[in-house]
């Protein structure tokens, strides 16, 4: 929960001061397009902060976005599929590659950074391929329109990713915080050898953390498609797992799992999307935009670490 805390102070601060070097930050389109984006960026950090809390990584989801962006456009421009299958159908692949990650992992015993590591490059260059390196797009959403004003509209006001990412909150906040599933998610990040001996089916625990985040990155990866209404195989959705992994990070949630929270993680999403928005109100080199991920990820391993240690000593 001090974790939590912090990130939450952090955050309105720096609302604060952004607010003051540039009255812009609080103007209704900025604040809008920021709720946006946090509605897009929170639901896959959801994912991946499960599965860090079982004590795993996901390295993938970046290539994820990039090879689900070019087949939903394929099958909605050029296959003529309905908008309902084609979505169904890019939820239902991505929680295949959730759960392959997860066999790998728990089946064949190997490392979650290097099962992922490995989806990175093969997602990209797959996607590379089936779109014969070229950018895909929607064009004008003709027979679409719907899933277009779904996945970029606004509900009385609210950019629809923005509710999207409270239903979703809500949802997995019940699942973590007050379910039995959730509280065997914590106990096989903490100790999954003890877990395991305590009758928990910790493989199977792990591998449903994996297909969860398929799930969110699913979502995420059809709202950022329409977000950027162009697809590039070889640059779309590019770092976006550090994105969502420093988010997990500065909101509470420990690399070396058994440790994280729904609030929090939304916290370390919405800070991110700040620090983001900061740099371009104040014509910081967009250059520097990974500079700043990469501090704020070591910022927050730091912080876990002290914590840690302050714990032990009391």
């Amino acid at each position: 929960m001090k974790k939590e805390l912090g990130t939450f102070f952090l955050l309105v601060i720096l609302c604060i001061v952004v607010a003051v070097l540039n009255p812009r930050f609080l103007a209704g389109a900025n604040l809008q397009n920021m709720a946006r984006l946090i509605g897009a960026y929170g639901i896959f950090s959801i994912g991946l902060g499960m599965v860090i809390i079982t004590g795993g990584i996901d390295l993938s989801v970046g290539s994820v976005f990039a090879l689900l962006g070019v087949l939903l456009s394929m099958m909605l421009t050029e296959w003529r599929w309905g908008s309902v299958w084609a979505v169904s159908a890019v939820i239902v692949m991505a929680m295949g590659l959730g759960w392959l990650h997860g066999f790998l992992i728990t089946e064949v015993r190997l490392q979650p950074f290097i099962v992922t590591l490995c989806g990175l490059l093969f997602y990209r260059g797959l996607a590379r391929f089936i779109a014969n390196d070229e950018t895909k797009g929607f064009g004008s959403a003709a027979g679409f329109e719907g899933l277009r004003n779904l996945a970029t509209g606004s509900l009385v006001g609210i950019p629809t990713p923005f509710v999207l990412l409270l239903a979703v909150s809500l949802v997995m906040w019940i699942v973590l915080h007050r379910s039995v599933y959730g509280r065997y998610l914590y106990a096989v990040g903490r100790n999954e050898e003890a877990a395991r001996y305590s009758g928990i089916n910790s493989r199977r625990i792990i591998n449903s953390a994996y297909v969860i985040s398929g799930a969110l990155a699913g979502i995420a990866g059809v709202v950022f498609a329409f977000y950027t209404n162009s697809i590039s195989p070889s640059s779309h959705g590019n770092f976006f797992e550090l994105y969502g992994i420093a988010a997990a990070v500065l909101g509470g949630c420990s690399l070396r799992g058994g440790e994280g929270s729904i609030v929090g993680i939304l916290a370390g999403t919405a800070l991110l999307q700040v620090l983001q928005n900061l740099v371009n109100l104040l014509g910081v080199p967009s250059s520097l935009n990974f500079a700043v991920m990469g501090a704020v990820i070591l910022v927050g391993v730091v912080a876990d670490q002290i914590l840690r240690r302050q714990t032990v000593k009391a």
